[in-house]
């Protein structure tokens, strides 16, 4: 079913069928989402971007160009940047236990910050359960969140594993990192990825929301969230995003998220020691096969040998998927509803089919 408009917006989309252009039209044709964007950067250094789907099921408005989108978390890579800035100024050490920077904070059944280091936290080995609960937050997109009283949902649960023994995804270990970077810095964490991270390389189109503020501020593809019950459509572009923070806060476009990661693989974030120790990594088979998480950074194998670098995000209303390589190739994709599974594998073929091109 043809949800709205496609429309090539490069010369040569134009003149041929591009594969990116017809990857974004399938995801809107095949897989019913409302709308897709793409950024990419290819080989040559050439910026490429694509739009397909309508921004409004209502009005059909067109998808803006390089709109701006919920990126979710791909917000824990900036947080983990900040951590790795402030370990190379000698403020943080990654193998200190959380209980150094948050004492007494960390309590529960088989959960003790004694225990817990920095490193595992953005690695996600911590064995700390996850406090999201998507249906709570969908119920009331609306509601501020403290990060104590999402702390405090996790803790109420039993610790999934002993600290360092597997991997396991959990926003939580960001939870904890964005206030690690707060109490080690005396600011606000927004502020602190701001000043370090967002005007460092000049991401014009990104920003930390303030609490409260639940708008996507320039143009922007409207996100949906389907019914389960009646499959209908509704608008979740207006959320409060306290519950993600340093988890999943940020709003970005495509090709801020391409700068970003660029950006950062080519060294203009870290240091090389650090750099070097969040492309370390473990296997996180459970993301994708031939997935390896580091801190706060995934590494996924292309079809055209080697490997991109990235993260991704997923939130009421958008999912993004990309990254770079360390030879300058750079994608970003955004859909605007939470894919389904079949979908979400179309996205990574897209991506995969856009830096091997």
């Amino acid at each position: 079913m043809t949800v709205g408009a496609l429309a090539p917006l490069s010369a040569s989309a134009a003149a041929k069928p591009d594969t990116v252009q017809q990857s974004l039209n399938a995801l809107v044709h095949n897989d019913g989402l409302p709308a897709a964007l793409a950024t990419v950067t290819d080989r040559d250094g050439r910026t490429h971007n694509y739009t397909a789907g309508v921004a409004d099921l209502a009005t059909k408005a067109k998808v803006p160009v390089d709109g701006q989108v919920r990126i979710g978390s791909n917000t824990k890579t900036f947080t983990a940047v900040v951590v790795l800035q402030l370990v190379g100024e000698g403020k943080v050490a990654l193998d200190a236990p959380v209980e150094t920077y948050l004492p007494n904070l960390l309590r529960g059944d088989g959960i003790d910050g004694r225990t817990i280091t920095v490193r595992q936290l953005l690695q996600h080995t911590s064995g700390l359960p996850d406090y999201l609960n998507k249906d709570e937050i969908l119920s009331n997109p609306q509601r501020y969140y403290e990060p104590r009283e999402l702390l405090d949902a996790a803790l109420a649960q039993k610790a999934h594993f002993h600290p360092g023994k597997q991997w396991e995804y959990s926003n939580t270990n960001y939870l904890l990192a964005g206030l690690i970077i707060q109490k080690v810095t005396g600011r606000p964490l927004g502020e602190e990825i701001t000043r370090r991270i967002i005007n460092r390389v000049g991401l014009r189109h990104t920003y930390f929301p303030a609490p409260g503020d639940m708008t996507v501020h320039e143009a922007h593809p409207k996100g949906y969230n389907r019914d389960a019950a009646d499959g209908s459509m509704r608008d979740v572009t207006e959320l409060d995003p306290s519950w993600g923070w340093a988890a999943g806060a940020v709003v970005s476009t495509n090709s801020d998220v391409d700068r970003f990661f660029t950006a950062l693989l080519g060294g203009r974030l870290l240091p090389a020691a650090q750099l070097a120790q969040m492309r370390t990594t473990v296997p996180a088979d459970a993301v994708g096969p031939g997935t390896r998480y580091g801190l706060g950074l995934m590494s996924r194998p292309l079809s055209c040998g080697g490997l991109y670098w990235g993260h991704g995000g997923t939130i009421p209303g958008y999912e993004t998927a990309g990254g770079a390589t360390d030879d300058g190739r750079a994608v970003d994709i955004a859909v605007t509803m939470i894919p389904s599974a079949a979908a979400r594998q179309h996205i990574a073929a897209a991506v995969d089919a856009a830096l091997c091109r």
